[in-house]
């Protein structure tokens, strides 16, 4: 058993997990350390306020998100030389994991000052807690790129793999995400979507790439709030003809669909009819955007 204190030590940075949704879902040696650490480090101050108040902290808390984490990375370290003790949150769940704080860290390391883990809530280890696939590993891909032609890109690259894929999706780009998947992937493919986990209008549900847009459309209140999408792993014997489509939408940028499916079957190994059926049916989905 650990023997180390519960309260924060002067000249330290703990790197604290904060609920991803309720707000009970923190552990006691968090708020430990959030009701003895000098300051807090936050992506959101007004919002990691209010998580402080449920549980009756008062801290001084100092922004950090994407846009100033150089500057705030300078200031951490100073307050850190200084025999201050600091706590870095973000919104939800675990810092620097798709979220603000890596740079800091890194920092702070590099500083030779020392970094300490207060693990907690995690979005994707909460998702695929539920999602009862009995894979041992699996791949984070964090936020897919906004651009479509990149996400498709990725969403090939994904597909290729025969490990679960969990990444995260915006409200506001979920639609276009699961229609995406239905283009580029097999309509069998299993699909596991998890919306507001811990939250009120929690909701897990395993559906397939070519059902899973139905399944968001058919209620408009499914579209709200950050979603967790867990790609199931490709089926064995499947790996030639994901490599196959994934090749096969780079070249399309450059080649005709006979030449694109001609060179991605040389590359993979993947069928060449079945190549140049799919680089057709692709050629038609970027001419019809």
């Amino acid at each position: 058993m650990h023997s180390e204190p519960s309260l924060a030590q002067a000249g330290s940075l703990y790197v604290v997990a904060t609920p991803i949704g309720h707000l009970r879902d923190i552990t006691l040696r968090a708020l430990d350390i959030l009701k003895s650490v000098d300051r807090i480090a936050a992506e959101d101050t007004r919002h990691s306020r209010r998580l402080l108040d449920a549980h009756g902290i008062t801290g001084q808390l100092t922004a950090v998100h994407e846009h100033n984490e150089r500057g705030a990375a300078d200031r951490v370290i100073g307050w850190l030389r200084a025999g201050e003790s600091v706590a870095l949150v973000t919104d939800a769940g675990t810092p620097a994991i798709s979220d603000p704080g890596a740079r800091v860290v890194r920092a702070v390391r590099e500083a030779g000052l020392p970094v300490v883990p207060v693990p907690g809530p995690s979005a994707v280890v909460t998702a695929l807690s539920a999602a009862g696939l009995e894979d041992t590993a699996f791949h984070f891909a964090g936020f897919l790129p906004a651009r479509q032609e990149a996400r498709r890109d990725a969403l090939r690259t994904l597909g290729a793999l025969t490990c679960p894929a969990v990444f995260y999706e915006a409200p506001h780009r979920i639609r276009d995400t699961l229609a995406d998947l239905a283009r580029v992937l097999a309509p069998s493919r299993g699909v596991t979507l998890c919306r507001e986990l811990t939250k009120v209008f929690e909701q897990i549900h395993e559906t397939t790439a070519g059902e899973a847009l139905a399944w968001l459309d058919a209620d408009p209140n499914r579209s709200r709030g950050e979603f967790v999408v867990i790609l199931h792993g490709a089926p064995a014997g499947a790996d030639h003809t994901a490599d196959g489509e994934r090749v096969l939408g780079i070249l399309l940028r450059d080649l005709s669909p006979s030449q694109a499916a001609k060179a991605a079957a040389e590359i993979t190994g993947a069928k060449r009819g079945e190549l140049y059926d799919r680089a057709l049916a692709m050629r038609g989905d970027a001419g019809g955007e």
